[in-house]
């Protein structure tokens, strides 16, 4: 299914959900399953062509195991959390040819993803924050929805970001806003994007030697300093400012690949960019509040998984008391102490910072 799979995916993050979500719903092995805005139908049976072709889509807000998720137009979205993979070569469902969430046909061999809310195409930045490699991906599928995963992504993505043989790594996923509203638009005026017109031939860039070399087929290229926002540009080079032209952001020919359909990407090599690295810590984060009063009580209520730590922050103009558990050494052990938490705060979730 990945039909979004996550249209109820089989494989949701690296748990075999989607066999017993359609043992529940009383469906066969024989259809398909798909979430759509109207709730979840069988759209392909076994042996019927797969439809081509993908739309922009937002969505309506859509509810899977008690939880309700809301689509939107964020096109200021940079979270930290969980990713995982998916393919279907290791859950022993096959998702590779099959429709994804907005009409486009997945392709385990190229740059997608599966996120819950983001539009659909949008473009995402996805950097492994535990080798610091940095992909940008396409994001046509919903999902993921087990374990608290943010992004799902596939097998070809996992294998150039370096977490494919772990199955999960902490990320950072941050919304590529100017693209993913060419992207938008392109779609919407039924024409081909401005970002993809010349990225069918492969993106050229400087190639460098890495302590974790990527696998056959990507180029890679390294920077040394933070990846600007995705509406900035880097400062223009001695020859670009006497050409008039800022320097491309250094995402720029990971950008075009992945804003392809996914069946043109093929022919097109991907660049990933080298990040610097920093030590991260794992935290179930369970819930952030105005009042320092209430953050204290919710505090008390989860000292027995371990000592509550509130922080002030600011967020929207606004400032917040954050109350967390952690750090967790491990995802397993992040999982674990998601589970407990979640038994007083269901909306809990697991962040890297």
């Amino acid at each position: 299914m990945r039909t979004a799979m996550h249209r109820l995916r089989g494989r949701m993050g690296a748990t075999g959900i989607a066999a017993a979500l359609a043992a529940s719903l009383g469906l066969g092995g024989c259809a398909q399953i798909q979430l759509g805005a109207t709730g979840v139908k069988a759209v392909q049976q076994a042996g019927e062509p797969a439809p081509r072709g993908g739309i922009y889509k937002v969505g309506d807000p859509y509810k899977i195991n008690g939880v309700t998720y809301y689509p939107a137009e964020n096109y200021s979205y940079n979270e930290t959390g969980i990713a995982s993979f998916y393919g279907g070569e290791r859950s022993g469902i096959d998702f590779h040819g099959r429709v994804t969430a907005n009409g486009e046909l997945y392709d385990m061999n190229s740059l997608t993803a599966a996120h819950q809310t983001l539009p659909m195409p949008s473009l995402v930045r996805v950097t492994n924050l535990e080798n610091g490699r940095q992909l940008v991906l396409r994001v046509n599928d919903r999902g993921p929805f087990a374990g608290n995963r943010i992004i799902d992504v596939s097998r070809r993505s996992a294998q150039l970001l370096g977490f494919e043989q772990r199955g999960t790594a902490r990320v950072r996923v941050e919304i590529l806003a100017d693209d993913s509203r060419q992207l938008k638009m392109a779609l919407l005026n039924a024409r081909q994007a401005p970002i993809a017109e010349a990225s069918a031939a492969p993106a050229r860039g400087p190639i460098v030697s890495d302590a974790l070399p990527p696998p056959a087929g990507a180029r890679v290229a390294a920077v040394a300093a933070p990846i600007p926002p995705p509406s900035a540009t880097l400062p223009p080079s001695p020859a670009g400012r006497q050409a008039g032209r800022p320097a491309p952001r250094p995402e720029m020919a990971s950008a075009r690949v992945a804003a392809l359909p996914p069946e043109a990407q093929g022919s097109a090599i991907p660049t990933l960019v080298q990040t610097p690295v920093r030590p991260t810590s794992l935290w179930v984060q369970a819930g952030a509040f105005s009042s320092y009063d209430n953050a204290a009580k919710l505090g008390q209520q989860l000292r027995r998984f371990g000592a509550p730590q509130i922080t002030q922050v600011q967020s929207g103009g606004q400032r917040l008391y954050r109350v967390r558990i952690g750090p967790a050494a491990t995802v397993p052990d992040a999982d674990k102490l998601l589970a407990d938490v979640a038994g007083v705060v269901p909306d809990a979730r697991i962040l890297v910072d």
